[in-house]
Protein backbone atom coordinates (compact mmCIF):
# COMPACT_ATOMS: atom_id res chain seq x y z
CA UNK A 1 0.00 0.00 0.00
CA UNK A 2 2.87 2.37 0.88
CA UNK A 3 4.51 2.12 -2.55
CA UNK A 4 1.43 3.21 -4.57
CA UNK A 5 0.76 6.06 -2.13
CA UNK A 6 4.38 7.16 -2.37
CA UNK A 7 4.18 7.17 -6.17
CA UNK A 8 0.95 9.18 -6.06
CA UNK A 9 2.51 11.72 -3.71
CA UNK A 10 5.59 12.04 -5.89
CA UNK A 11 3.48 12.55 -8.98
CA UNK A 12 1.53 15.32 -7.27
CA UNK A 13 4.76 16.99 -6.16
CA UNK A 14 6.13 16.72 -9.68
CA UNK A 15 2.97 18.25 -11.17
CA UNK A 16 3.07 21.09 -8.63
CA UNK A 17 6.74 21.74 -9.28
CA UNK A 18 6.11 21.78 -13.03
CA UNK A 19 3.34 24.29 -12.55
CA UNK A 20 5.52 26.48 -10.36
CA UNK A 21 8.40 26.59 -12.84
CA UNK A 22 6.49 26.69 -16.12
CA UNK A 23 5.82 30.08 -17.73
CA UNK A 24 2.32 31.51 -17.89
CA UNK A 25 0.57 30.90 -21.21
CA UNK A 26 -1.01 34.36 -21.20
CA UNK A 27 -0.64 37.68 -19.48
CA UNK A 28 -3.83 39.40 -18.25
CA UNK A 29 -3.91 41.58 -21.33
CA UNK A 30 -3.83 38.49 -23.55
CA UNK A 31 -6.92 37.09 -21.84
CA UNK A 32 -8.89 40.33 -22.00
CA UNK A 33 -11.29 41.48 -24.69
CA UNK A 34 -9.66 43.09 -27.72
CA UNK A 35 -11.70 45.60 -29.67
CA UNK A 36 -12.96 44.09 -32.91
CA UNK A 37 -12.77 40.46 -31.77
CA UNK A 38 -16.55 40.25 -31.93
CA UNK A 39 -16.81 41.06 -35.63
CA UNK A 40 -18.06 38.41 -38.07
CA UNK A 41 -15.92 38.11 -41.22
CA UNK A 42 -17.41 36.77 -44.44
CA UNK A 43 -14.31 36.22 -46.63
CA UNK A 44 -11.75 33.40 -47.03
CA UNK A 45 -13.40 31.31 -44.37
CA UNK A 46 -12.99 27.69 -45.50
CA UNK A 47 -11.05 25.51 -43.04
CA UNK A 48 -10.38 21.77 -43.34
CA UNK A 49 -10.74 19.58 -40.23
CA UNK A 50 -7.53 18.01 -38.85
CA UNK A 51 -6.68 14.50 -40.00
CA UNK A 52 -6.10 12.53 -36.80
CA UNK A 53 -7.44 9.67 -34.70
CA UNK A 54 -9.91 10.45 -31.96
CA UNK A 55 -9.11 9.77 -28.32
CA UNK A 56 -10.68 6.55 -27.04
CA UNK A 57 -14.31 6.76 -25.95
CA UNK A 58 -17.33 4.59 -25.23
CA UNK A 59 -20.81 5.02 -26.76
CA UNK A 60 -23.63 6.15 -24.48
CA UNK A 61 -27.28 5.10 -24.36
CA UNK A 62 -29.54 7.23 -26.59
CA UNK A 63 -32.24 8.79 -24.44
CA UNK A 64 -33.12 12.09 -26.09
CA UNK A 65 -31.93 15.59 -25.22
CA UNK A 66 -31.53 17.17 -21.80
CA UNK A 67 -33.38 20.47 -21.42
CA UNK A 68 -32.94 21.19 -17.71
CA UNK A 69 -32.28 19.40 -14.42
CA UNK A 70 -34.77 18.64 -11.66
CA UNK A 71 -33.10 19.51 -8.36
CA UNK A 72 -33.93 18.17 -4.93
CA UNK A 73 -34.60 20.19 -1.82
CA UNK A 74 -34.04 23.94 -1.91
CA UNK A 75 -31.08 23.98 -4.29
CA UNK A 76 -31.09 26.97 -6.64
CA UNK A 77 -28.57 26.25 -9.35
CA UNK A 78 -28.54 27.58 -12.91
CA UNK A 79 -26.21 26.90 -15.84
CA UNK A 80 -25.37 29.79 -18.16
CA UNK A 81 -24.30 28.50 -21.58
CA UNK A 82 -22.79 30.37 -24.52
CA UNK A 83 -22.63 29.09 -28.10
CA UNK A 84 -19.49 29.77 -30.14
CA UNK A 85 -20.61 28.62 -33.57
CA UNK A 86 -19.29 29.25 -37.04
CA UNK A 87 -20.68 28.42 -40.48
CA UNK A 88 -18.69 27.23 -43.53
CA UNK A 89 -18.45 30.61 -45.27
CA UNK A 90 -17.52 32.87 -42.36
CA UNK A 91 -15.17 33.50 -39.48
CA UNK A 92 -17.48 34.40 -36.61
CA UNK A 93 -16.48 36.52 -33.64
CA UNK A 94 -15.48 36.23 -29.99
CA UNK A 95 -17.29 38.45 -27.49
CA UNK A 96 -14.50 38.76 -24.99
CA UNK A 97 -16.40 41.28 -22.89
CA UNK A 98 -18.74 38.48 -21.86
CA UNK A 99 -15.83 36.26 -20.84
CA UNK A 100 -14.15 39.15 -18.99
CA UNK A 101 -17.34 39.73 -17.00
CA UNK A 102 -17.65 36.05 -16.09
CA UNK A 103 -14.00 35.86 -14.99
CA UNK A 104 -14.10 39.08 -12.99
CA UNK A 105 -17.20 37.96 -11.09
CA UNK A 106 -16.26 34.28 -10.71
CA UNK A 107 -19.30 33.08 -12.69
CA UNK A 108 -19.10 29.50 -13.94
CA UNK A 109 -20.33 28.84 -17.48
CA UNK A 110 -20.31 26.27 -20.27
CA UNK A 111 -19.19 27.15 -23.80
CA UNK A 112 -20.48 25.06 -26.71
CA UNK A 113 -17.83 25.50 -29.39
CA UNK A 114 -17.99 24.68 -33.08
CA UNK A 115 -15.01 22.74 -34.39
CA UNK A 116 -14.32 25.25 -37.14
CA UNK A 117 -14.61 28.08 -34.60
CA UNK A 118 -11.96 26.37 -32.46
CA UNK A 119 -9.52 26.28 -35.37
CA UNK A 120 -10.13 29.91 -36.36
CA UNK A 121 -9.86 30.98 -32.70
CA UNK A 122 -7.19 28.60 -31.41
CA UNK A 123 -5.81 30.80 -28.65
CA UNK A 124 -9.23 31.81 -27.32
CA UNK A 125 -10.27 28.15 -27.35
CA UNK A 126 -7.20 27.25 -25.29
CA UNK A 127 -7.88 30.06 -22.84
CA UNK A 128 -11.44 28.81 -22.27
CA UNK A 129 -10.59 25.11 -22.06
CA UNK A 130 -7.85 25.73 -19.48
CA UNK A 131 -9.85 28.02 -17.17
CA UNK A 132 -11.35 26.04 -14.24
CA UNK A 133 -14.31 28.45 -14.15
CA UNK A 134 -15.45 27.17 -17.52
CA UNK A 135 -16.55 23.98 -19.22
CA UNK A 136 -16.23 23.43 -22.97
CA UNK A 137 -18.44 21.26 -25.17
CA UNK A 138 -19.15 20.19 -28.78
CA UNK A 139 -21.35 22.40 -31.00
CA UNK A 140 -20.64 20.45 -34.23
CA UNK A 141 -18.14 21.26 -36.96
CA UNK A 142 -19.82 23.91 -39.16
CA UNK A 143 -23.16 24.49 -37.44
CA UNK A 144 -25.32 22.59 -39.92
CA UNK A 145 -28.93 21.66 -39.24
CA UNK A 146 -28.68 18.03 -38.08
CA UNK A 147 -32.39 17.53 -38.50
CA UNK A 148 -31.80 17.32 -42.26
CA UNK A 149 -28.14 16.22 -42.54
CA UNK A 150 -27.64 12.45 -42.85
CA UNK A 151 -25.13 9.72 -43.64
CA UNK A 152 -21.38 10.41 -43.49
CA UNK A 153 -22.02 14.17 -43.42
CA UNK A 154 -23.89 13.71 -40.14
CA UNK A 155 -21.10 11.57 -38.69
CA UNK A 156 -18.44 14.09 -39.73
CA UNK A 157 -20.35 17.12 -38.45
CA UNK A 158 -20.16 15.72 -34.92
CA UNK A 159 -16.80 13.93 -35.16
CA UNK A 160 -14.85 16.80 -36.71
CA UNK A 161 -15.62 19.06 -33.78
CA UNK A 162 -14.16 16.41 -31.48
CA UNK A 163 -11.10 16.14 -33.72
CA UNK A 164 -10.62 19.92 -33.76
CA UNK A 165 -10.80 20.12 -29.97
CA UNK A 166 -8.28 17.34 -29.48
CA UNK A 167 -5.91 18.97 -31.98
CA UNK A 168 -6.07 22.34 -30.24
CA UNK A 169 -5.59 20.70 -26.83
CA UNK A 170 -2.53 18.84 -28.11
CA UNK A 171 -1.07 22.12 -29.35
CA UNK A 172 -1.66 23.60 -25.88
CA UNK A 173 0.04 20.63 -24.23
CA UNK A 174 3.12 21.18 -26.38
CA UNK A 175 3.59 24.65 -24.87
CA UNK A 176 3.91 23.32 -21.28
CA UNK A 177 2.67 26.59 -19.80
CA UNK A 178 0.26 27.44 -16.99
CA UNK A 179 -3.35 28.47 -17.51
CA UNK A 180 -5.42 31.50 -16.45
CA UNK A 181 -5.63 30.47 -12.78
CA UNK A 182 -3.33 28.71 -10.32
CA UNK A 183 -0.09 26.87 -11.01
CA UNK A 184 -1.47 23.96 -13.01
CA UNK A 185 -0.27 23.31 -16.54
CA UNK A 186 -2.95 24.63 -18.88
CA UNK A 187 -3.60 21.41 -20.80
CA UNK A 188 -4.12 19.47 -17.57
CA UNK A 189 -7.20 21.56 -16.82
CA UNK A 190 -8.69 20.79 -20.23
CA UNK A 191 -10.49 17.42 -20.58
CA UNK A 192 -8.96 14.98 -23.07
CA UNK A 193 -12.22 14.86 -25.01
CA UNK A 194 -15.55 16.64 -25.09
CA UNK A 195 -18.48 14.79 -23.53
CA UNK A 196 -21.44 17.15 -24.15
CA UNK A 197 -23.04 18.15 -27.46
CA UNK A 198 -25.45 20.90 -28.48
CA UNK A 199 -27.35 20.57 -31.75
CA UNK A 200 -27.33 23.72 -33.91
CA UNK A 201 -30.61 25.64 -34.01
CA UNK A 202 -32.05 23.28 -31.39
CA UNK A 203 -32.86 20.87 -34.24
CA UNK A 204 -32.14 17.15 -34.54
CA UNK A 205 -33.43 13.88 -35.97
CA UNK A 206 -33.57 10.34 -34.61
CA UNK A 207 -30.44 9.61 -36.66
CA UNK A 208 -28.64 12.60 -35.12
CA UNK A 209 -29.56 11.44 -31.62
CA UNK A 210 -28.31 7.96 -32.43
CA UNK A 211 -25.03 9.29 -33.84
CA UNK A 212 -24.43 11.51 -30.82
CA UNK A 213 -24.87 8.49 -28.55
CA UNK A 214 -22.62 6.39 -30.79
CA UNK A 215 -19.89 9.01 -30.45
CA UNK A 216 -20.25 9.02 -26.67
CA UNK A 217 -21.83 12.46 -26.36
CA UNK A 218 -24.69 13.65 -24.17
CA UNK A 219 -27.03 16.08 -26.02
CA UNK A 220 -27.72 19.27 -24.07
CA UNK A 221 -30.31 21.87 -25.04
CA UNK A 222 -31.95 24.53 -22.87
CA UNK A 223 -35.21 25.46 -21.22
CA UNK A 224 -34.57 29.22 -21.34
CA UNK A 225 -33.57 30.94 -24.59
CA UNK A 226 -32.34 34.51 -24.20
CA UNK A 227 -33.29 35.42 -27.76
CA UNK A 228 -29.93 37.15 -28.21
CA UNK A 229 -29.37 36.13 -31.87
CA UNK A 230 -32.10 38.63 -32.81
CA UNK A 231 -30.51 42.06 -33.24
CA UNK A 232 -33.81 43.78 -32.41
CA UNK A 233 -33.86 42.10 -28.98
CA UNK A 234 -32.58 44.78 -26.61
CA UNK A 235 -30.50 44.15 -23.50
CA UNK A 236 -33.56 44.97 -21.39
CA UNK A 237 -35.69 42.48 -23.37
CA UNK A 238 -33.03 39.76 -23.01
CA UNK A 239 -32.86 40.37 -19.28
CA UNK A 240 -36.65 40.18 -18.97
CA UNK A 241 -36.84 37.05 -21.12
CA UNK A 242 -34.33 35.19 -18.97
CA UNK A 243 -35.50 36.34 -15.55
CA UNK A 244 -39.17 35.66 -16.34
CA UNK A 245 -38.43 32.04 -17.26
CA UNK A 246 -35.49 30.79 -15.22
CA UNK A 247 -36.11 28.27 -12.45
CA UNK A 248 -33.87 26.05 -10.31
CA UNK A 249 -32.07 23.64 -12.64
CA UNK A 250 -32.45 25.81 -15.76
CA UNK A 251 -30.03 25.76 -18.67
CA UNK A 252 -29.93 29.21 -20.28
CA UNK A 253 -28.92 29.77 -23.91
CA UNK A 254 -26.78 32.74 -24.96
CA UNK A 255 -24.31 33.39 -27.78
CA UNK A 256 -20.79 34.84 -27.60
CA UNK A 257 -19.65 34.52 -31.23
CA UNK A 258 -20.46 38.02 -32.44
CA UNK A 259 -24.17 37.20 -32.69
CA UNK A 260 -25.02 37.55 -29.04
CA UNK A 261 -26.61 40.92 -29.73
CA UNK A 262 -26.75 43.01 -26.57
CA UNK A 263 -25.80 40.00 -24.40
CA UNK A 264 -22.93 41.98 -22.88
CA UNK A 265 -25.39 44.63 -21.72
CA UNK A 266 -27.95 42.16 -20.38
CA UNK A 267 -25.65 39.81 -18.49
CA UNK A 268 -24.76 42.01 -15.47
CA UNK A 269 -28.42 42.62 -14.67
CA UNK A 270 -29.28 38.94 -15.11
CA UNK A 271 -26.46 37.81 -12.83
CA UNK A 272 -27.25 40.41 -10.16
CA UNK A 273 -30.97 39.53 -10.14
CA UNK A 274 -30.33 35.78 -9.97
CA UNK A 275 -27.85 36.23 -7.12
CA UNK A 276 -30.45 38.31 -5.28
CA UNK A 277 -32.89 35.40 -5.69
CA UNK A 278 -30.34 33.05 -4.11
CA UNK A 279 -29.10 31.32 -7.26
CA UNK A 280 -25.64 29.86 -7.70
CA UNK A 281 -24.00 29.47 -11.10
CA UNK A 282 -22.64 26.15 -12.25
CA UNK A 283 -21.43 24.33 -15.34
CA UNK A 284 -23.77 21.98 -17.16
CA UNK A 285 -21.87 18.89 -15.97
CA UNK A 286 -22.04 20.05 -12.36
CA UNK A 287 -25.74 20.76 -12.77
CA UNK A 288 -26.33 17.25 -14.14
CA UNK A 289 -24.53 15.78 -11.12
CA UNK A 290 -26.77 17.75 -8.75
CA UNK A 291 -30.14 16.31 -9.79
CA UNK A 292 -32.21 14.38 -12.31
CA UNK A 293 -31.99 15.44 -15.98
CA UNK A 294 -35.28 16.39 -17.64
CA UNK A 295 -35.17 14.67 -21.03
CA UNK A 296 -37.14 15.32 -24.20
CA UNK A 297 -37.42 12.68 -26.93
CA UNK A 298 -37.09 15.38 -29.61
CA UNK A 299 -35.24 18.65 -30.10
CA UNK A 300 -36.98 22.03 -29.97
CA UNK A 301 -36.36 25.62 -28.92
CA UNK A 302 -39.30 26.62 -26.74
CA UNK A 303 -42.05 24.17 -27.75
CA UNK A 304 -42.10 20.82 -29.61
CA UNK A 305 -41.95 21.18 -33.38
CA UNK A 306 -40.75 24.78 -33.49
CA UNK A 307 -37.39 23.86 -35.06
CA UNK A 308 -38.83 21.42 -37.61
CA UNK A 309 -39.11 23.96 -40.41
CA UNK A 310 -36.88 23.07 -43.37
CA UNK A 311 -34.62 26.10 -42.90
CA UNK A 312 -34.50 27.16 -39.29
CA UNK A 313 -33.37 29.74 -38.49
CA UNK A 314 -32.96 32.00 -41.52
CA UNK A 315 -30.01 34.38 -41.82
CA UNK A 316 -31.27 37.94 -42.12
CA UNK A 317 -29.40 41.20 -42.79
CA UNK A 318 -30.50 43.01 -39.62
CA UNK A 319 -27.18 43.64 -37.88
CA UNK A 320 -24.33 46.13 -38.27
CA UNK A 321 -21.90 43.30 -38.99
CA UNK A 322 -23.81 41.53 -41.77
CA UNK A 323 -26.13 38.74 -40.81
CA UNK A 324 -28.22 38.13 -37.73
CA UNK A 325 -30.51 35.21 -37.02
CA UNK A 326 -34.29 35.12 -37.29
CA UNK A 327 -35.30 32.64 -34.60
CA UNK A 328 -38.85 31.42 -35.07
CA UNK A 329 -38.91 29.63 -31.72
CA UNK A 330 -38.36 32.43 -29.20
CA UNK A 331 -41.59 32.51 -27.24
CA UNK A 332 -43.01 35.14 -24.98
CA UNK A 333 -41.97 34.81 -21.33
CA UNK A 334 -45.46 33.68 -20.33
CA UNK A 335 -45.63 31.01 -23.01
CA UNK A 336 -42.18 29.70 -22.18
CA UNK A 337 -42.86 29.66 -18.46
CA UNK A 338 -46.06 27.70 -18.98
CA UNK A 339 -44.21 25.16 -21.10
CA UNK A 340 -41.16 24.65 -18.89
CA UNK A 341 -42.97 24.41 -15.60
Amino acid sequence: MRAPMTLLWLSLLTATAAGETAPACWMPGDLAYHKGDERVQKAAARIAPPQRMLAAYSPTAQRGVIRRVKLTGDKKLVALTFDLCEQPSEISGYQGGIVDFLRTNGIKATFFMGGKWMLSHRERTQQLMSDPLFEVANHTWEHRNLRVVSGQALVDEIKNAQVAYEQVREELEATQCTGPRGNRLAHEQAPRRLSLLRFPYGACSAAALDEAAHQGLLPIQWDVSSGDPAFAQSARAIEHQVLANVQPGSIVLFHANGRGWHTDGALPGIVAALKARGYEFTTVSELLAAGEPVVSATCFDSRPGDTDRPRHPLPVATSPFGFGWLWHGVASPAATSAHTR
